[in-house]
């Protein structure tokens, strides 16, 4: 599971062979939430509210190079790192 990002103590990692929808996986403390890429929705889990606005203010400034992270996962290709949110 590659970390493609590091901000503010949240890890956001993408694994190979997920399922549908395209998300991706934000992990701060022992919190996680998978969220889909498109609406930026969390699918599945929670994580506080401030650390949850963190991430999707990153994802959305990210989204297209989120989106090409997903295809290359499909692919089995080695997945890009994305800068942080400063």
């Amino acid at each position: 599971m590659p970390t493609i990002s590091q901000f503010f103590g949240i890890i956001i990692r993408m694994y190979f062979d997920e399922h549908a929808p395209p998300h991706f996986h934000a992990i701060y403390a022992e919190h996680e939430a998978c969220i889909a890429i498109e609406t930026l929705d969390v699918v599945r889990g929670a994580m506080p509210r401030r650390a949850l606005a963190l991430v999707l203010e990153w994802a959305s400034v990210h989204r297209d190079e989120l989106r090409e992270n997903w295809r290359l996962a499909e692919a089995q290709e080695a997945l890009r790192r994305i800068e942080p949110l400063e």
